[in-house]
């Protein structure tokens, strides 16, 4: 089978990295240069940092010709992930946490999918999905993880198996119809309305199951993420209730 010639765009939305930044993208770049056969962009999107996160993202620039360190002006995965869709000019585009805590190997694959599959336009990372290996995730984190994912298959019928892995990439003209159709939530729920505008817009999507490894620790505040969690389900299935009256109505 011929192979169409794509470009990919790799985001990777930080805050305060102090400790991973340098790391994830050299470990991001030795991967590209060995195993991505297409041409690359890499771009830094900054939330905010308050740490050095500014001075590595600007000395990574300098070190690779492919990476961009761009300033964000507000925090929020949901607002970095909008602005690198704006900013992008690949036929695809996507984004990663900067802990590759999906391994770096699947970026070979989702670029191997879209060549392969014409028809393909969003490739959705998953930790739940039954060939994925999940290793090293808190358990408090794990609950709140499964409960959205159990929530919003109740509430929005949800076919995917993971809403928040971290591992996302579209086609160029995907990702700016779902930017176009999305609300303007700067955190993570946004990419989770970015999932679900998905499935009801009729995208073809591939949830791919992933190899994901937490690497690192963190605290969670279990009940005031469910409460967000909650508020969010609430407003996005109202929103959706509201268009579809809309739609009836003309």
């Amino acid at each position: 089978m011929s192979r169409e010639k794509l470009t990919i765009h790799l985001l990777f939305p930080v805050l305060n990295e102090r400790l991973r930044l340098q790391s994830g993208i050299d470990r991001t770049m030795s991967y590209l240069k060995e195993n991505v056969s297409i041409p690359y962009q890499v771009t830094i999107l900054d939330n905010g940092s308050e740490d050095e996160t500014p001075q590595i993202g600007m000395a990574l620039a300098e070190k690779y010709p492919e990476v961009s360190y761009v300033r964000v002006g507000e925090r929020g995965v949901g607002v970095a992930f909008r602005k690198g869709i704006e900013m992008n000019e690949c036929a695809l585009v996507g984004y990663m946490d900067i802990d590759l805590s999906t391994d770096i190997k699947y970026l070979g694959r989702t670029i191997k999918l879209f060549q392969e599959r014409k028809e393909l336009e969003y490739v959705n990372g998953s930790r739940f999905a039954k060939e994925s290996d999940t290793k090293g995730r808190k358990w408090y984190r794990k609950i709140t993880s499964m409960g959205l994912v159990f929530l919003l298959k109740a509430v929005f019928h949800m076919k995917a198996t993971d809403a928040v892995c971290g591992f996302t990439f579209l086609r160029k003209e995907t990702a700016e119809r779902l930017v176009k159709a999305c609300g303007n939530d700067n955190g993570w729920f946004y990419t989770i309305e970015f999932l679900l505008r998905a499935e009801r817009m009729g995208v073809v999507i591939y949830d791919m199951p992933v190899e994901w490894q937490e690497d690192y620790n963190t605290t969670v505040k279990v009940w005031k993420t469910i409460k967000n969690y909650l508020v969010q389900i609430y407003k996005l299935r109202k929103t959706f209730k509201e268009e579809e009256k809309n739609k009836d109505v003309k």
